[in-house]
């Protein structure tokens, strides 16, 4: 596993980003696939999404964290959503 700094949420991360990975990421979110080689600023970049947001009482563990596109997880912000979110894009 990688190096993820002592930190929870890192350790998560990367344990998400190594399965994702292995099965191919898809987008929790919207469902779409996710670009692993992208960098981390990119919108369509890897982002470890909570489930159920942090403010809300998530917990930093690997059952409470998917896949996401950085965009669709800014787009989401704290609303807990377990549908793909809409979308006008034609994949």
């Amino acid at each position: 596993m990688a190096s993820a700094n002592g930190r929870p949420w890192r350790r998560v991360t990367a344990q998400l980003r190594e399965l994702a990975a292995a099965s191919g990421a898809a987008c929790g979110l919207c469902g779409h696939r996710i670009d692993l080689g992208l960098p981390a600023g990119h919108k369509w970049s890897f982002t470890a999404d909570h489930i159920v947001p942090r403010s809300k009482g998530g917990p930093d563990t690997l059952d409470n964290a998917r896949p996401a596109h950085r965009s669709c997880n800014s787009s989401r912000g704290n609303r807990a959503r377990e549908a793909p979110m809409p979308t006008s894009r034609r994949w």
